[in-house]
Order: structure tokens, then sequence, then C-alpha cells
């Protein structure tokens, strides 16, 4: 950035800009090139953003890791988990608009650096109730748990467990129900992650707009560019993060791990989520330091000072002070502000071009956003596979296949010079082909997992539909089990059994993950009537699962490729179609739509029709549904990938439509510039060569949160 040396340290002194003559700027900048620092301004500020932009990433991408674990920890269903992630969009659209539009007219810097203060400490909240809510509890028979009391599963003669164990059980079960029955500590995840999305609202619209009004033209889409790039790397830490704490148990320095009995393969194994919580708190309080001392403007380019791209805030205050010549204006009063806010809404509106994007991309974000959410979940529950191991290929793979993807939409759309009409068709495109590629992942499913009683029956056929009763049988009718519990054995014949109650087991021997039950009455092989012996744990799925889950992989790396390769031009088609001193209000009516109609929504109804999926339900302590402990892996896939590509086929045609108003804008009847003069038609002739040669092509797309969109 080309300012004089001396308007320099005038400019960090006062944090303010006095006037100057233009024939005299331009001479005293020309002659004083050579003596710029590299390290200006703007510089400073860019490298500080892309900090935030990690940091936002970084917190964002840890909790969709940590979706499975906060659902087991707190016992709730996938529904109320969804509520839970959206309320993040919830804390966007609070103040959304207001920080869009008043915040390009007040001290941009210091509101970006109070946001990261508000998100740091939601971030930190979230984390909280770990040191509140006791220890995790988990269900296991009471001879799995170091005990020197020998119990017979079966429990076919209740005296045989001593009346003094069952007794201070029952009493340590009722004290529990006491103290947790008037406490939902979830609701504290929601008000933290509520927390963070009221943080990281000015960070896009205030931080990319401050870049574009005084960074020089030429280095703004590059500058942008590396913001962006930047931010890919916090997702990849972010679920690197959920990985390493996924392997740690939940109550891990507060509990002797040798007393825990269950392995992260066990459905109700919980890892140390918390701990992600506060490193990446701590990570957006150093992240919000720098722009405390950032100053409110920067000098302006003279390249840019007679540009039409001129950002809204130097066009208000130009207006404002064209026949004053003395000082810039130091305070804008609010009613001058609102007063063009409805004149400029229903600009925005009446442009048919952003509205059916903005329609398309609503749509699609609730495919991508529902999808993204339960990930993991779907790759636990489909493949058999732990959540460290989840995180860390989610991480690991399809994160950089975003990036790549992203940067690729970019060079193409710069090296073929593509104008807004190729950019609605590359954007398209890769939609299109994106959820081709999606269609193929419905071949590359598990078959359910053989549970007694559930998903085949205890002579090793299909189940019938009332899973409860089938839980009873023949072979285990003179036991006292019930059908709420979860401790799910492996027998030897390769069928997984609910507990080792249900399994008819009279005897074991060891404790904790070593014990082996003996003379289990349901596990005997179909040929023979001879009884079996079971282990912990649930058996493992079928040989065939592990070739599906790499098959499963590829395809969603080359997928999550192909449709970031849309997410560039569909971003520089936005930007093109809308006057260009209405760049920030428009982005921020578009992040706030999609908060609204997609954020919220999506991971809610995905959520819900996911929890239709369930076959085994996990029970509270004081009574109560709890978290899904096992589900129907088909109709799973087909809940999950169906509602997936619905979603998308819709978002197509729509985007279609966009394709056919902008062919219809492009016609020679209507290439003319609008009656105002300014940019707005989105496809007149005289614009369209513009859009070619712009530089600012290269610029990443912005998606709410898109480094998590896989």
């Amino acid at each position: 950035m080309e300012i004089s040396s001396k308007e320099n340290t005038h400019f960090f002194s006062n944090n303010t800009i006095l006037p100057v003559d233009r024939s005299s700027f331009k001479s005293e900048s020309s002659s004083s090139k050579e003596n710029q620092s590299c390290c200006g301004g703007i510089k400073i500020f860019l490298g500080a953003l892309s900090f935030v932009y990690f940091a936002k990433a970084l917190s964002g991408s840890y909790l969709k890791s940590t979706i499975t674990q906060i659902e087991r920890r707190f016992d709730i269903p996938s529904s109320l988990v969804g509520v839970i992630d959206g309320s993040f969009e919830i804390g966007n659209l609070l103040i959304i608009i207001l920080v869009s539009y008043f915040g390009a007219k007040l001290h941009r810097p210091r509101i970006i650096g109070a946001g990261c203060l508000i998100m740091s400490a939601g971030t930190f909240l979230i984390a909280m109730p770990q040191f509140f809510m006791g220890r995790y509890r988990y269900e296991r028979f009471p001879s799995t748990i170091n005990s020197t009391v020998s119990i017979s599963p079966c429990l076919q003669d209740k005296s045989q467990t001593p009346l003094s164990a069952l007794e201070k059980s029952q009493a340590k079960i009722n004290a529990g129900c006491e103290k947790e029955a008037g406490s939902s500590m979830w609701i504290y995840v929601l008000l933290g992650n509520l927390l963070r999305g009221i943080g990281e609202t000015p960070i896009q619209p205030l931080g990319i707009t401050y870049i574009d009004d005084y960074a020089v033209e030429e280095n703004a889409a590059l500058y942008i560019g590396c913001v962006q790039t930047v931010a890919i790397i916090g997702p990849i830490f972010g679920f690197l993060l959920g990985s390493l704490c996924a392997k740690l148990y939940v109550d891990i320095g507060f509990v002797d791990l040798d007393s825990v009995t269950i392995s992260p393969k066990d459905v109700q194994w919980v890892g140390a989520w918390w701990l992600g919580y506060l490193i990446a708190g701590v990570i957006s309080v150093l992240a919000g330091i720098p722009f405390w001392f950032l100053p409110k403007h920067l000098p302006k380019p003279e390249s840019r000072k007679d540009s039409s791209t001129s950002s809204e805030q130097s066009k208000f205050i130009v207006e404002e002070n064209k026949d004053q010549h003395t000082s810039y204006l130091q305070q804008v009063k609010f009613a001058e502000m609102a007063k063009d806010f409805l004149p400029s809404l229903k600009n925005l509106f009446g442009n048919p071009v952003y509205i059916l994007y903005l329609c398309a991309s609503i749509i699609q974000f609730n495919s991508l956003i529902g999808m993204v959410t339960y990930k993991p979940k779907y790759i636990e529950q489909q493949y058999g596979q732990t959540s460290s191991k989840t995180n860390f290929v989610i991480g690991l793979i399809n994160i950089p296949a975003v990036a790549f993807g992203i940067f690729s939409g970019g060079l193409i759309m710069k090296k073929f010079r593509i104008g807004v009409l190729g950019a609605a068709k590359l954007s398209l495109g890769s939609s299109f082909f994106g959820y081709l590629l999606l269609l193929s992942l419905f071949a590359m499913g598990c078959e359910n997992s053989d549970v007694a009683g559930l998903t085949v029956s205890y002579h090793g056929t299909k189940a019938m539909a009332d899973y409860e009763q089938a839980l009873f049988s023949e072979c285990n009718s003179g036991c006292s089990c019930s059908k709420n519990d979860w401790d799910p054995i492996c027998g030897e014949n390769g069928i997984t059994y609910v507990s080792a109650c249900l399994a008819g087991c009279q005897a074991s021997n060891g404790s904790g993950k070593n014990t082996v039950f003996f003379n289990c009455s349901c596990v005997g092989t179909f040929e023979s009537s001879q009884s079996s012996s079971a282990v912990v744990g649930p058996c493992q799925k079928g040989n065939e699962c592990p070739k599906m889950f790499l098959y499963f992989l590829v395809i969603s790396v080359i997928t999550s490729y192909t449709l970031s390769v849309g997410g560039t031009p569909g971003y520089i088609l936005l930007l093109r179609c809308i006057k260009p001193h209405l760049k920030s209000f428009a982005l921020g009516i578009y992040t706030l739509a999609i908060r609204v109609l997609a954020g919220i929504p999506a991971p809610v109804y995905f959520g819900v029709a996911i929890d239709t999926t369930c076959l085994k339900w996990g029970s509270k302590r004081c009574g109560g549904r709890g978290a899904c402990r096992l589900y129907d892996s088909s109709a799973l896939r087909y809940v999950y990938l169906g509602l997936t590509l619905v979603l998308g086929t819709v978002s197509i045609f729509f985007s279609v439509a966009v394709l056919w108003v902008l062919r219809k804008r492009s016609s020679p009847q209507d290439e003319t510039l609008s009656a105002n003069g300014e940019r707005g038609a989105c496809g007149t002739k005289s614009r369209k060569d513009h859009f070619v040669n712009s530089d600012q092509l290269i610029q990443s797309t912005y998606w709410p949160e898109k480094e998590t969109r896989l």
C-alpha cells in the first residue's frame, strides 16, 4: 500500500486521516514509493484477521467433532443436539443486521476484537458443565466392575446377590436421581454456543470489507484469498484436536483410569470433550488482542480514490462531507445512517439474480449443514469406527479436499477469465456432479450388526417389528432382566447380546474389560444346544465393512472437492450482481438468511429424522429416554443420504433459474446500463467486461462456517 511515511506516522498517532489536497497527495505519494514499509497497517490487519479466522474455524469444527460425545455425556437424543448446534446460528441472527450495516461506519477492528472476547467466553462456558455435573456413569453389570462380590448375570435367584450390595447400589441410584432431576446441564452448552455465534458475527462482514476498502485493488483478492486459505487450517486442527480428546476418557485426571471398564470402541465411551473447548477459548482470547490496537481508518490507496468500487463506508463519508474540506466527520449519527436502510433492503430484494441465488444457497446449505453435522455419527454407526478415528479422517482427508476445491475454483475463474455467466455455469456444474457422486454412497453401506432381539432373533433369523418385546426369549425366560439396560457382550457365535443377563449367562470370570461370561444359554450355536461363553463389548461388523469404509472415504473426498469448486464462482456471482456500495449489507443479509433458514433448522430436522432409525434407546438414571445406543444401519443410510440428496436436487433447480435469468439479461436487447448508471444489472455487456477483467476473481468464497462443510 503506497502512502507517504509522514502520513503513515500521523495516521498511527491519531487513528484518523486528515484531508489532503489530491494533487499534492499524488505527487508526494509518487515520490516516496521506495520508503513504504512492508509491515503497513493493512498487512498487520491481514495477519490478525487470518489468526481470527483460524480461531473461529478451529472452535466451530471442534464442536462438530464432539457432537456424539455431547450426546452421550448429557444422555440426549440427536434432535436436541441439533438444537444445541443451531444455537450458534441463533447468536448470529440476534445482531448480524446491526453489525453488517452499522458496523461498517464504526470502529471495525475494535468491534472484531470485542467479538473475539465474546466468542472465547462462550467457548469456556461450553466446557463448564464438566466441572459441576459429577463423574460420568455408564451402564455396566456389577461383575464387570472391579469388585470382589461374585454375582450371577442371570440373577435367577436374587438371593445370590448380597443384600447389602443391592441396597448400596439402589441408594447410590436414588441419590444420583435427586441430584440430577433438577439439572439440565446441556443448557450451558447451548448458551455457550449462542455466545460463540454472537462473537463470531462481525468477523467476516467487517473484516473482509475492511481489507477490500484499504488494500490496493490488485492486492485485495490476494489478501482475501490468504485469509480464507489460512482459515482452512483451523478445521484441520479442530478435527485433529477432537480426535486426540476423543481418545482420552472424559474424567481423565479425576478418576483412576484402571477402573474404567469401557474402551473407545464402546458406544457408551465419552472422550475428554471439554478439554478442547478450553484450548479453543484461550486461542480466541489471543486472537482478539491485536484488534484493540489497530486504527479505525487506514489511508486509502491512490489507485482506489476515484474507483467506482469505493466502499460503502467511504461513500457515506464522502457524501456527508462533499461540501466540507476541513476535516472528516468524527462521529456518525445512527439516525442518519438508518434512513437509507429500507431503500437499500428494497434494492437488494428487487434484484432477481440475488434472490434466486439466495434461495439456491439456502437450500444447498440445508443439505450441507445437515450432512456435515451428523457425518461423524454416520461414520461411527454405519462403519463401526471410533470417534477418534472418525475425527482424524475428516480432519486429515476431507478438509484439505475442501480447501483444494475452493482454491481450484478461484484459479479456474482467474486463468480462463470467466465472467458472471460462466461463474453461474461453473457453480451449477459443480453442484450437479457433486450430488451425482453422492448418489453412489447408497451402495457403500454396511449391513446391520447381528444383535439378538433387535436385528436378528435369538435363533439367528431376522427379528420381528416389535423389537423391545423380542429382547426376551425362552433362553432367558428364567432370568430377571431389564429391557432398558445396554451392556453388550459378544458371544462366540458372532452375535451381540444387549446384556449378559439377556444372553442367559450363569457365571462370569475376571473383572473390568477382561470379564468372560460362561454358561450363556442364549449363546449356544445353532447346530448345538450346548451353552457357550461371551466377552465384554459388542461384536465387530462384517468382514466387508472395512472395505466399504475405504470406498466411502474415496468417494467422500472426491465429492467434497467437487462441491467446493463451485464455491468461489458462486461468491463472485453474488458480489457482482449487487451495487458496490451495498457489498457489506448484501453479505450480511445473505449470511442472515443462511443462519436463519439453514443453520438453525437443518441440524434439528436432520436429528429428528436420524432419531427415527434408532433401534435401542438408553435409559437415564432417573427414568426417561436417553441417547440412542444402536441404529438401523440401512435406515440410517437412506435417511441421512436421501435427505441430503433431495435438498441438493432442489437447490440445483434454483441454480438453473439463476443461469436462465443471466442468459436473458445478457441478450442484446438488455445490454444497456440502468438509468442510475450504477452496477447492479449483473448482465450488461459493458459491465461484463469489467467482471471478466476483475482481479477479485481469485477471491475465495465465504460460507458461514464453510470450513466444516465437507
